[in-house]
């Protein structure tokens, strides 16, 4: 959820730079279907459309494979700055996920403040729920498991990873800059 923070955030920050929507288009942005089939997988995958999962089995397989299709996509596109750093975050969360067999330690304190106290139940009696598993000594790497928070009370609150974060900031920074493409040409032109 952290994501739908980005879009306007970038559009936000492209416009009060003089840009342009138009000039998203303009970045030629290569191999997009990897990112679409990246994020369908997680939607089959993950019950976050539904309260069950649409496949509901292989689940830690598909998850390594979705960020494994983001970073080939992130690898066609490196030439782009903003996209480093959507490859840094992106990379940051794949390790930690293939770390822990394709599932995302997660902190308890975390998934209560974003308001998630019935996922943090269940997470505290099954020991894994959907792509997340509880964050503990045997999990690895869980500095970038998920441990930060967006505060219950704002919308689309959710518990997140510093991976998130950065992927987070690379878009709003993807959007900034596509859309100062266009304003930059216009401005040659007049």
């Amino acid at each position: 959820m952290l994501l739908l923070f980005s879009l306007p955030i970038g559009v936000l920050l492209g416009y009060m730079s003089g840009g342009r929507l138009s000039g998203i288009g303009k970045l030629h942005l290569r191999w997009l279907v990897l990112v679409l089939a990246s994020l369908l997988l997680q939607l089959l995958v993950f019950p976050s459309l539904f309260e069950t999962a649409i496949v509901p089995f292989a689940t830690s397989a598909f998850h390594i494979l979705s960020y494994a299709l983001l970073l080939i996509w992130i690898a066609c596109n490196a030439k782009i700055a903003p996209i480093l750093g959507l490859g840094v975050g992106a990379t940051f969360n794949f390790a930690v996920l293939f770390a822990n067999g394709g599932y995302m330690p997660t902190s308890i304190t975390a998934l209560e403040r974003a308001g998630y106290e019935a996922t943090a139940l269940i997470l505290q009696q099954s020991g894994r729920y959907s792509n997340l598993v509880l964050m503990s000594p045997e999990t690895r790497i869980n500095f970038l498991g998920d441990i930060l928070y967006v505060p219950e009370w704002i919308p689309f609150s959710a518990a997140f990873s510093i991976g998130d974060l950065l992927i987070a900031l690379a878009i709003v920074w993807l959007i900034a800059k596509g859309m100062r493409i266009d304003a930059q040409g216009a401005r040659r032109t007049a």
